[in-house]
């Protein structure tokens, strides 16, 4: 067969791996790993069990949990039958579950447990096309139309291997693979159509540039409805067989970087500036010895990452220096985060400071900085570990072109580009021009070596009363460095002076134990520090601390803990219009 998808990489592929680990899963205080071969075994299963319900390409089906094993095999399994996967967000409320399952004209929907099956039975009698819902797990209910996960797999025994391979060789390259729901920070979701060759192709040119096998391992925990987690946990172990290790519940995350130490980490920026954080509260409460030798420390390798970012070779001096700090020093703080064995770390998803990579890179770490959306399988740039520009999210995927508009927008072309949007012709008319390039509705500009560097989104520059264009993402994401803010939202279109709306990171301020009043004075002078590096204009000349942190269930936050700037406004209008009063 001249082309490969990704399910059948996995189930040919996977088979012959045996008994290598491919997925592991916490059992009270041990991880249990799963071989490759018992892997494919589970979705051969699933796959006879969706055929048994009836499903048929080019259907959808729909997927609603946290990261587990089984949300994965009913993904594939579907791929693998010429179905279309559809994840759904576990934070989803049931209106929005109901908006997706209608959509996508699913018959079945696979849930995680009783909870998430809730939401479903609550909008069933609007679910005209849903004729079946499977359950994660085995727990019992006495539901019309809702199974368990063992008589979901039963249910599919009749059917023969045969029928599974029959489907998995019909699939064109151009066929629909998978649906994303954009969590999106206006307006409903619209749903991106990947084709197999998109994933094939993300798969195959990612291994290249970071050789990753079955030695590696990787810790699964972003919500698995975003291709970012889905390229790690789903598409790249099909090429690489690096380990899976799934953890459902995001508040145990730190402990589990300790406990898998993983060899992998992708991070959303929010992840790397609790760790940031992190190390700096520790080095605060440093007294003595220790607090000279930290500080001399990080100042080490400030320089060393300095001398190597403007292509100097650092002094001998400075090499060893750098060499006792990091058996003194540096490994002991990678090994008190977890990361102490990590090879490669990634941040995406929004714009990371650039003093938060820098720091790292001082300590050993270094955190490539990547770049893409849904509608092109995630990236389309990529810093590699010998060819990494601090500040950039790197060079243009192989094959892929990377193109600005003279607006500023981020154009971009390749294999990895989506198919549109489904039941939408006009937003996909949009997006992918009559030349194939996707308007990522990004700004930003390529230096004179094809680095791209991200300006903020489109939609977001501010335009002030004054008539001053202003990128709010830079500014928030200097704010952000301080460890008490959790999030920063500039204020400012078409109004005088600009303002910014503080979150406050609730655990970093009851671990600091500042009162009130000398929070306030915290984030001025976080704000004080920002506005030296800034235009007059573009300064920030009030704020106001919200009361609770921006969350996902009142819809502030996407999923992924992106702002959604219009409904934080329009939540926190009375505040905002204090500050102009």
């Amino acid at each position: 067969m001249a082309f490969e998808s990704i399910a059948h990489k996995i189930l040919t592929t996977g088979a012959e791996r045996g008994s290598v680990p491919a997925y592991a899963v916490r059992d009270g205080d041990r991880w249990v790993t799963t071989s490759w071969a018992e892997y494919v075994s589970q979705i051969r299963d699933a796959a006879k069990g969706l055929i048994a319900l009836g499903v048929e390409p080019p259907m959808s089906v729909c997927i609603l949990g946290t990261n587990q094993p089984e949300w994965v095999i009913f993904d594939v399994a579907a791929m693998a039958i010429g179905a279309m996967p559809a994840g759904i967000y576990a934070t989803n409320t049931p209106t929005e579950c109901a908006y997706v399952i209608n959509h996508s004209r699913s018959p079945v929907v696979l849930v995680q447990d009783l909870e998430q099956l809730d939401k479903i039975l609550i909008r069933r009698s609007e679910l005209p096309g849903l004729r079946h819902i499977v359950l994660m797990g085995n727990d019992a209910t006495d539901a019309d139309g809702v199974m368990t996960w063992d008589e979901f797999i039963a249910g599919g025994r009749q059917i023969s291997d045969e029928t599974v391979d029959t489907r998995l060789d019909a699939l064109g390259s151009r066929d629909g693979a998978t649906l994303l729901y954009t969590s999106g920070t206006t307006g409903p979701p619209k749903a991106v159509v990947l084709p197999h060759e998109a994933l094939a192709f993300m798969a195959r040119v990612l291994i290249d540039i970071i050789p990753v096998g079955p030695e590696d391992r990787v810790i699964s925990y972003l919500p698995l409805s975003h291709i970012a987690e889905q390229v790690i946990t789903l598409i790249t172990p099909a090429v690489s067989g690096h380990v899976v290790y799934y953890e459902k519940d995001i508040r145990r995350l730190a402990e589990t970087i300790k406990e898998v130490r993983p060899t992998v980490f992708f991070a959303v920026p929010r992840v790397w500036e609790k760790f940031f954080a992190g190390v700096n509260e520790a080095v605060s409460k440093a007294t003595g010895v220790k607090k000279v030798l930290a500080d001399r420390a990080f100042t080490v390798g400030r320089r060393y990452v300095g001398a190597i970012n403007r292509g100097a070779t650092p002094g001998a001096w400075l090499r060893l220096q750098y060499r006792l700090f990091d058996r003194l020093v540096y490994s002991k703080a990678k090994e008190a985060m977890g990361l102490d064995q990590a090879r490669f770390a990634f941040s995406a998803a929004a714009p990371l400071s650039i003093t938060i990579p820098e720091f790292f890179a001082g300590l050993g770490l270094q955190i490539l900085n990547v770049y893409g959306l849904s509608e092109c399988t995630g990236l389309c740039a990529f810093n590699r570990p010998a060819k990494n520009r601090f500040g950039s999210v790197g060079t243009a995927l192989p094959e892929v072109e990377l193109r600005i508009a003279e607006d500023g927008e981020i154009l971009t072309r390749g294999p990895n580009n989506f198919l549109g949007y489904m039941n939408d012709p006009q937003a996909t008319s949009e997006a992918l021009g009559e030349d194939g390039f996707l308007h990522t509705g990004d700004v930003g500009y390529l230096d004179d070596d094809g680095f791209l560097f991200i300006t903020d989104r489109k939609k977001d520059i501010i335009i002030t009363s004054g008539g001053e264009n202003v990128t709010p993402s830079l500014i928030e994401i200097e704010l952000k460095t301080a460890p008490i803010i959790g999030d920063a939202i500039v204020i400012g279109d078409l109004r005088p002076y600009l303002t910014v709306l503080i979150s406050l990171d609730a655990e970093a301020v009851e671990e600091s134990g500042l009162d009130a009043e000398a929070v306030e004075h915290a984030v001025q002078a976080a704000i004080d520090e920002t506005n030296r590096d800034l235009a007059r204009v573009r300064q920030i000349k009030k704020f106001t601390i919200l009361d609770e942190p921006l969350s996902i269930e009142r819809g502030e936050l996407t999923p992924t803990l992106k702002v959604r700037r219009k409904v934080v406004r329009d939540h926190y209008a009375a505040e905002i219009d204090a500050m102009y009063g």
